[in-house]
């Protein structure tokens, strides 16, 4: 069940999955989302689908998810992603990726692309932060975030979360999200008694 998430992000999100940690539920508002059509998606899966390992801690080798979005509305100057794992336990989602310094138009990441400007995840590295959810837990839900602010950003790779929150603060003019899950394969061969098919 969302927590104090905003009804628009919690809409959005569906499947009783927590918003009120992300950081679009702070920095963001209704008249923002989706502005203009500003939508996220990725060629790697479609909303709500699951992970391939191939972008997680679960295989070698593993690199980050390509993403694809449309054009912001007129007078973006530039777009950022944060990626956060809205399942996981805490005060605060813990941060997968943070980049900026994207222009502000319709654009991609390739996969296993390096962005321009990255700042640190939740284990304090610049770079994709590889989803490693414990193996007992239920399918975690990491929610990739896309913002067009109306200024570009002066931050230095390697900038903290809140730093980045910060400088975007009061200039967001569309934002939009992209959810993907994970769980972890059972450790034992042949357990597979929680798994779940759609």
């Amino acid at each position: 069940m969302a927590g104090n998430a905003p009804d628009w992000l919690a809409r959005a999100l569906g499947n009783g999955v927590d918003g009120s940690r992300l950081t679009i539920a702070r920095i963001a508002d209704e008249k923002a989302f989706g502005r203009g059509g500003f939508s996220l998606s990725s060629p790697a899966f479609r909303a709500g689908e699951g992970l391939d390992p191939c972008f997680t801690a679960d295989e070698e080798d593993a690199v980050a998810p390509p993403l694809e979005w449309t054009a912001p509305p007129p007078g973006a100057q530039e777009i950022v992603v944060i990626v956060e794992d809205a399942s996981a336990d805490g005060d605060e989602a813990p941060v997968h990726w943070l980049v900026w310094g994207l222009p502000g138009q319709k654009g991609m990441i390739l996969e296993g692309e390096a962005p321009p400007r990255v700042g640190k995840n939740a284990h304090r590295n610049s770079e994709w932060l590889l989803p490693e959810p414990p193996h007992d837990d239920p399918a975690h839900t990491y929610v990739f975030q896309i913002f067009a602010l109306d200024l570009p950003m002066t931050l230095m790779p390697g900038a903290e979360r809140a730093e980045v929150v910060a400088a975007m603060e009061g200039h967001v003019m569309a934002a939009a999200v992209l959810t993907a899950t994970y769980k972890r394969a059972d450790e034992e061969d042949g357990w597979d008694e929680d798994e779940e098919f759609e």
